[in-house]
């Protein structure tokens, strides 16, 4: 199993925060390994509040910075074509770290398990994921805790 990551950073990070970044590759990987992902690719992009506001609004009519946005290159009920000898595009995550930081203090864990929280989120919906009801809820969360315990990113 192998995932392409392509990380962008746009925002001036700490030492400390580019070392928890490198868990977020590590969920990625292991959200890939679980779903039987055998070659992909995803992009990353970290950023502030304000552009996550902005894609916010722009995509999703919501005037609001959030978490973490997945933006799936297919589809739901899309199948997805795989190229041989070459990862398939799964889609972009954009995650906000002032957000994940936020959160990271307000539910009382580390920065590195709410970057792979995030990470492991955004996949999921690329991958057609959802939390619209609460069954679906449920599959979904129980799947990200499931991934991040195998990295060691338990609460």
């Amino acid at each position: 199993m192998s995932l392409q990551i392509e990380r962008q950073v746009h925002i001036k990070l700490t030492k400390n925060e580019e070392d928890a970044l490198a868990w977020l590759d590590r969920a990625l990987q292991s959200a890939a390994e679980v779903e039987q992902v055998a070659n992909g690719a995803v992009s990353v992009q970290i950023v502030d509040n304000q552009t996550i506001q902005q894609f916010n609004q722009t995509f999703r009519r919501v005037d609001r910075p959030t978490d973490v946005l997945s933006f799936p290159q297919w589809e739901t009920d899309e199948e997805i074509i795989e190229l041989p000898d070459e990862p398939t595009p799964l889609g972009d995550i954009v995650i906000s770290l002032p957000k994940a930081k936020q959160q990271a203090a307000e539910y009382g864990h580390s920065l590195e398990r709410e970057l792979g929280f995030l990470a492991v989120h955004g996949f999921l919906h690329l991958l057609g994921y959802d939390h619209q009801d609460a069954e679906q809820e449920r599959e979904m969360f129980a799947k990200q805790e499931a991934i991040l315990q195998r990295i060691g990113l338990q609460r």
